[in-house]
């Protein structure tokens, strides 16, 4: 495990590749962000079903696992410091309750938005093998 933690999203998904860019931009978090398509999953403990259901977060200390809003909660916090009380915010109930509804509307339906393919709809198992 390096210094930084680590971002695992889907980089097939252009909604997900467009949305990690612009948090690069506004946010400047200090995370590794990596597809989980060219990842070594085993080696971080993650099942190919659980990054292809949710973004990650493995921390840089211990590689604990945090998914779906508390990876975003931990990218918000890891950024600018006017980002820093958001992440806090969608730690705390209710806050944090409503945003793993939102969460998992727009994880289901990311196909549907803005830069979102068909692909995105596909199990990874069904996908495209990337060419590497």
């Amino acid at each position: 495990m390096g210094s930084q933690p680590i971002l695992l999203f889907d980089g097939d998904c252009g909604f997900c590749s467009r949305t990690i860019e612009i948090a690069q931009h506004a946010i400047q978090p200090r995370v590794h962000f990596i597809p989980w398509q060219f990842a070594d999953l085993a080696a971080l403990d993650v099942t190919e079903d659980r990054a292809d259901r949710e973004v990650l977060w493995i921390s840089a200390v211990g590689g604990k696992v945090y998914g779906g809003p508390r990876a975003l909660a931990a990218v918000l916090m890891s950024g600018r410091r006017r980002w820093w009380w958001l992440g806090i915010a969608l730690q705390l109930p209710p806050v944090s309750w409503m945003a793993r509804v939102v969460y998992r509307v727009v994880a289901k339906n990311r196909h549907r938005l803005p830069g979102g393919t068909a692909t995105c709809s596909l199990p990874a198992h069904m996908r495209a093998k990337p060419d590497c």
